[in-house]
This record gives C-alpha cells, sequence and structure tokens, in this order.
C-alpha cells in the first residue's frame, strides 16, 4: 500500500487549482511522477469559489469542490499500487 503525503496531497492541490479557478465544474487528469512513482488523478468536480475585493483587484478562492466521480491511480516501476488517497484529505488542502 502506498500512503500518500502531506507533501504529495499539496503536490495535487497545487496542480488543480488553475483548472479549478476556470468555471463552476471540471474534468479531466492530471498526471505526473512523485518520488519515482507515477501519478494520475481522474476527476469530474463541482467547483464552489468565493469572491474578495481588494484595491488591487479581485481574486478568486475556492471555497469548496464536490466531487462527481475521482480515481487516484498510483504505479511503479512493477506496475499499479494501492494507495490510501482521499478526497476529503485533499480538500482541506485545496482550501488553502
Amino acid at each position: 500500500m502506498y500512503e500518500i503525503s502531506d507533501e504529495l496531497y499539496l503536490e495535487v492541490a497545487e496542480r488543480l487549482q488553475p483548472l479549478f479557478l476556470q468555471g463552476d465544474y471540471c474534468s479531466g487528469s492530471i498526471d505526473f511522477e512523485w518520488n519515482s512513482v507515477v501519478c494520475r488523478l481522474l476527476l469530474s468536480a463541482f467547483v464552489y469559489t468565493e469572491s474578495c475585493l481588494y484595491p488591487e483587484g479581485e481574486q478568486r478562492f475556492i471555497a469548496d469542490v464536490v466531487p462527481v466521480w475521482w480515481e487516484f491511480h498510483t504505479s511503479d516501476e512493477s506496475g499499479p499500487v494501492l494507495n490510501d488517497f482521499s478526497f476529503n484529505t485533499l480538500r482541506k488542502y485545496l482550501k488553502q
């Protein structure tokens, strides 16, 4: 079993932020390598944002993400590896 670290959750959240701030619905995938493990997140989700007005302009923040469907896959040189990814845990990092 591959344990998903806080650092990996942060990496996934950072890669998703630009996609989430484009609209109210997100559907797609991200693929990347993390410490010799290939990671892939497939996701369809509703994205709820809030706006704050600053002197420099308006800034949008992620208020919540409600997944319709998600899968997080990990694999190494020997093939697929089960993992303990949790979308609820990821949500904490998306709102930071």
